[in-house]
């Protein structure tokens, strides 16, 4: 079991959080980015600059991704496509996505889109507080709990 960060959008925060659990667990964590981004020396943690291009990073995720492995992304179509090959997907928002709830959010990531699309401003995420901070590490603590039986 692999953790696989799209990194190029992933905060600090989330990152601190990944290392902590990476060196706590001996979970391999992969960060895959189209920019460098610092890494702790570590065995457990890796970075791969990929280039730039439009989901060049998502399509590597893709690629390498296996069966029980995690994704974090706020990325719904990459999230859908690691579930689609039997992975989980966990935003930076602390929301778990998976193959129960994925559709639906497929559906509603396309329908903003058509009226962001049609002029009309949908407006975006409010700024990562605490509160997201806390769910994401609550999460991703419940899925290597799970992961670790």
């Amino acid at each position: 079991m692999k953790i696989w960060v799209d990194a190029d959008a992933c905060p600090v925060a989330m990152r601190k959080i990944l290392f902590k659990a990476a060196q706590r667990t001996g979970t391999q964590v992969t960060l895959i980015a189209n920019q460098a981004i610092s890494v702790p020396r570590s065995p457990l943690i890796t970075m791969r600059q990929v280039p730039q291009g439009f989901d060049v990073a998502d399509d590597e995720i893709v690629r390498q991704v296996q069966s029980g492995d995690l994704v974090i992304t706020s990325d719904i179509p990459l999230a859908s496509e690691a579930i689609d090959k039997g992975a989980t997907a966990l935003s930076g928002r602390g929301e778990l996505f998976d193959k129960d709830n994925i559709r639906g959010l497929l559906n509603m990531r396309d329908f903003m889109d058509t009226l962001r699309g049609s002029g009309i401003q949908t407006g975006g995420h409010a700024a990562l507080g605490q509160s997201e901070v806390k769910a994401f590490a609550d999460q991703l603590d419940r899925w290597l709990a799970r992961r670790g039986k």
